[in-house]
């Protein structure tokens, strides 16, 4: 092949990478713009807290989201309360009660419908008690209402 052929394919494979390049550039650009939105880029990195994204959510108006408050064993944890929140000693639990072997894999579930809350026993073996009452169905919560899963006790708070 004749050297000024291979010179012309050269400069058209150069322009093709610039091309490449550019595109890729102005995607990663509207992913950035998104920052604010839900689904951009910045929204879904793993540093970005849930109560940020909460609090973009609501808006400032809005009262504080929900939150459930572990009052035994006393420690300072608290936890979001998003749609669905799941509780057990399984490791992708939302909330994780690893130490209370009381509790199941999947004991319970909290959920959102319509603003207000509920708690749902998932078949766990001891039981799932609101306000010291066996829940024996799903059971709307408010605030202030405990929640016992094994030896924990969870608090419904703002």
């Amino acid at each position: 092949m004749p050297e000024s052929v291979l010179t012309i394919l050269k400069f058209c494979f150069l322009g093709l990478l610039y091309l490449f390049v550019v595109r890729v550039l102005r995607a990663v650009e509207g992913e950035l713009r998104t920052e604010g939105k839900e689904g951009g880029l910045l929204s879904r990195l793993p540093g970005r807290d849930r109560a940020e994204k909460a609090k973009d959510r609501d808006g400032p108006g809005r009262p504080p989201p929900l939150r459930l408050r572990m009052v035994e064993p006393a420690t300072a944890e608290s936890f979001p309360l998003g749609e669905e929140v799941t509780i057990g000693r399984a490791p992708g639990c939302s909330v994780p009660l690893t130490d209370d072997t009381f509790a199941s894999q999947l004991h319970a579930r909290i959920y959102v419908r319509e603003g207000q809350p509920y708690v749902e026993d998932l078949g766990s073996t001891n039981g799932t008690f609101l306000n010291q009452q066996r829940l024996t169905g799903t059971a709307a919560l408010q605030r202030g209402d405990r929640l016992q899963i094994g030896q924990t006790v969870l608090e419904l708070t703002r």
